[in-house]
């Protein structure tokens, strides 16, 4: 097949979901371009994410071999009280990654000339077999396929569901990363190599430990990651977490360094009167705390014709699942494989469609449910 015969992926959102599905549909032969509205390279964001099985079969699945271990492997699952007693150790091995390691593997397979920075989607339009895409500089492309994997926030979702959008579910989650070398002895004595917990009645702390920035898995060089879930009420509770230290109300979440100093001294204030010393420690000597309210999306449908949405913009899992990342691979491999055994396109999406929506609907329903056990909500 020549270039010039090979079909054509529009895919909305440079972030993972968009990476999956470009490698992956490139793996079977189509060509792809990524259109991101950032202008900035994303790097560093959303920290510790739990190696699942499904973000390896995407890497295989795709061609892509890390020259070195992609995650962090813990030992054991432990549960500390405030005081830092063990009130259980069960041996449970799993690997931790991070959100910085999964992109930068998957950013490095795609030519450089594929990826397209600054480009905010507006709309699209549908002619035949094929979909055009608008963008907000005037420009626009023809595909064969559009795909939004614009996250939870998706403009590709606006325009086919418009009434759909994600919901609160009343709590949001603090969270930080410290450097391994930081951390005391005494508090590395509690907590390294395994995964830890703090439940109380109406919160959730833990920690694992993922690879340093660049990646790396070595001792000394890995990072710890912390996560700490607090109800916040709708309304002035949770407008005054989300507002920013320049006084500006974000929509979801408040990036590392944005916290406003009163949230910031709250916060710490409250983690000195519930959480144990170790967790403690790592909450002090996190220099760029941030935090993201926990949201709630299920979508009806993800198939439109030539349009498809695919990740966070169909389905938001709670955390407590650890499955948006492997949901968002799983989606970009199924797709593939979709594509790859059928020549009719739109009764290929169809197939996929079906079971794509099924698994969604069961990851959130089920981290729906978790979550709010795990907070004491009544639903």
């Amino acid at each position: 097949m020549t270039p010039a015969q090979q079909p054509n992926a529009i895919i909305i959102g440079g972030s993972l979901s968009g990476l999956f599905v470009a490698n992956t549909l490139r793996s079977i032969g189509w060509n792809v371009d990524i259109y991101e509205r950032s202008p900035a390279a994303l790097d560093s964001r959303g920290g510790g994410v739990v190696l699942q099985p499904e973000v390896l079969t995407a890497f295989k699945f795709s061609g892509i071999e890390p020259d070195q271990a992609v995650g962090v492997r813990s030992h054991n699952r432990t549960v500390l009280n405030r005081r830092g007693d063990t009130r259980s150790k069960q041996y449970a091995p799993q690997t931790q990654t991070s959100w910085n390691t999964i992109y930068h593997h998957l950013y490095q397979a795609l030519p450089e000339h594929h990826y397209h920075r600054g480009k905010t989607f507006t709309h699209f339009e549908q002619d035949g077999d094929t979909v055009v895409a608008y963008f907000q500089d005037g420009t626009s492309v023809r595909g064969d396929l559009l795909i939004g994997a614009d996250g939870g926030h998706s403009q590709v979702r606006q325009q086919v569901l418009p009434g759909v959008v994600p919901s609160y579910s009343g709590y949001v989650v603090w969270r930080g990363l410290v450097e391994e070398p930081r951390l005391s002895e005494t508090s590395k004595a509690l907590i390294y190599e395994d995964f830890v917990f703090q439940p109380d009645a109406e919160s959730l702390m833990l920690e694992y430990m993922v690879p340093g920035v660049d990646g790396a898995s070595d001792v000394q060089r890995r990072r710890f990651n912390w996560l700490w879930y607090l109800k916040a009420a709708p309304g002035p509770e949770l407008d005054a977490i989300l507002t920013d230290k320049n006084g500006c109300r974000r929509e979801h979440s408040i990036p590392p360094g944005a916290i406003a100093p009163e949230q910031a001294r709250r916060f710490i204030e409250r983690a000195r009167e519930q959480i144990n010393p170790a967790f403690l420690e790592l909450i002090e000597l996190t220099e760029d705390i941030f935090v993201q309210s926990i949201l709630d999306l299920k979508v009806p449908r993800m198939v439109f014709d030539r349009v498809l949405l695919l990740g966070d913009a169909a389905f938001i899992p709670r955390p407590h699942t650890a499955g948006s990342t492997a949901k968002a691979a799983h989606n970009a491999v199924s797709l593939a494989k979709a594509l790859a055994g059928h020549d009719d396109l739109s009764t290929a999406l169809k197939r996929w469609e079906v079971s794509a929506l099924q698994e969604g609907t069961a990851m959130s329903d089920w981290g729906i449910d978790m979550g709010n056990r795990i907070m004491n909500i009544t639903a």
